[in-house]
């Protein structure tokens, strides 16, 4: 099973990236919509909680053993970052306002779950049309 984990894993690589990638452009967003400065310790502060989230997504996909690129796997990796996200920021003493969870909960959703789904929607081989 370890192994079918790891194998998964190497496989995943790419969708993991892009998650992760993703959650840095809404932090990044975030912290320019409220005028932060930008700074790698502002912008580790703020991301650090959600890096934690999506980490967690990952472990639960990859023991589901779930495709990186399925719906499911993307409904997962989001329920798991803003969950964790959210009490990880609340324990650390940062803000988690209803309005801030609400916009998270849909821009992650947005980014997390969208892209899966755009992903589905394209030919597995691009030279043959759906």
């Amino acid at each position: 099973m370890v192994r079918a984990a790891r194998e998964l894993l190497v496989r995943a690589r790419p969708a993991l990236l892009l998650d992760v990638a993703l959650v840095l452009l809404f932090v990044l967003i975030g912290r320019r919509t409220h005028d932060d400065p930008l700074s790698l310790v502002g912008l580790a502060r703020t991301a650090w909680p959600f890096a934690a989230g999506v980490a967690a997504g990952w472990v639960v996909a990859v023991l589901r053993r779930r495709p990186p690129a399925a719906l499911v796997t993307g409904v997962t990796v989001w329920v798991a970052t803003v969950a964790v996200g959210m009490l990880l920021r609340a324990a650390s003493g940062q803000g988690t306002a209803v309005s801030f969870v609400v916009v998270a909960t849909v821009v992650l959703g947005a980014f997390l779950v969208g892209w899966r789904g755009l992903a589905a929607r394209l030919p597995a081989d691009p030279a043959q049309p759906r």
